[in-house]
């Protein structure tokens, strides 16, 4: 394919796969059960965290999440006391554990009372094209206070190297704008500015497709993958996700 034919590939499989039916299997649905924003927010962040291993599972565990949350989870977040954390230490998917559940609840406390809330960590710190330089924020703001020291690898850091793909994911979803009814969109924040959520699937679909020649899943193959499709769509590069994650996951391209 040229790039032309590969930019209108690409373009219809992000009409096949982005519509609602998307939402009820992934773990986009978390968010999807509220109306209201912090809720929103709140219910994305923790859901992505611990986005990794079984489609399935994860969204399970997400709703999960919420239901021990008492399915208010910025009242939960915010009106919480300490023996309330309780409940959450049952809590478990791969490596998250209920001792990181329970920090996740402190830190977002913590961030919603002394630093505006998430979205305002990302507005102050965002840069003219990237949104990188705001996830590194975010886990310096995240773990500024007392936390065990276990927690911190569920909390991605680019300027360590890493693709930081939960992270991008749930910016995906506040971010975008298309009123197709999946990503939610509800933050002042211009698409044009994030970057795909590079796991296994998209990073090997990118490499057929020649969107992407660095063979490990690093910062430096996600700066790679996000020219490549910024030259597709400048205004909405992270649309492609879409095409990527259903060629990856569901066609088995």
């Amino acid at each position: 394919m040229n790039k032309t034919e590969l930019k209108e590939f690409l373009d219809e499989k992000v009409k096949e796969f982005n519509t609602v039916d998307f939402i009820e299997l992934d773990p986009i649905s978390v968010p999807h059960r509220y109306s209201i924003k912090q809720d929103i927010e709140i219910a994305s962040f923790l859901a992505s965290s611990i986005a990794w291993g079984n489609r399935k599972m994860i969204t399970k565990n997400g709703h999960l999440m919420m239901d021990l949350l008492g399915d208010s989870p910025y009242d939960f977040v915010m009106s919480h006391q300490e023996h309330h954390l309780e409940r959450l230490e049952s809590f478990v998917h791969r490596t998250f554990n209920g001792e990181d559940f329970k920090y996740f609840i402190t830190a977002l406390k913590h961030i919603y009372s002394n630093h505006g809330g998430l979205e305002s960590i990302f507005i102050n710190h965002q840069t003219e094209f990237s949104l990188q330089p705001a996830i590194h924020a975010l886990n310096k703001i995240f773990f500024e206070i007392e936390h065990p020291q276990r927690t911190r690898k569920h909390v991605a850091d680019p300027m360590k190297g890493s693709v930081a793909k939960r992270i991008n994911m749930n910016l995906r979803w506040l971010c975008r704008k298309d009123n197709k009814g999946v990503d939610f969109g509800i933050w002042d924040i211009s698409p044009a500015k994030l970057s795909c959520p590079l796991d296994v699937h998209s990073g090997n679909v990118a490499r057929k497709l020649g969107l992407l020649k660095r063979k490990q899943n690093d910062g430096k193959a996600l700066a790679e993958l996000d020219i490549a499709l910024r030259k597709m769509d400048s205004t909405d590069p992270v649309k492609y996700d879409f095409a990527l994650f259903g060629l990856g996951v569901f066609e088995g391209f």
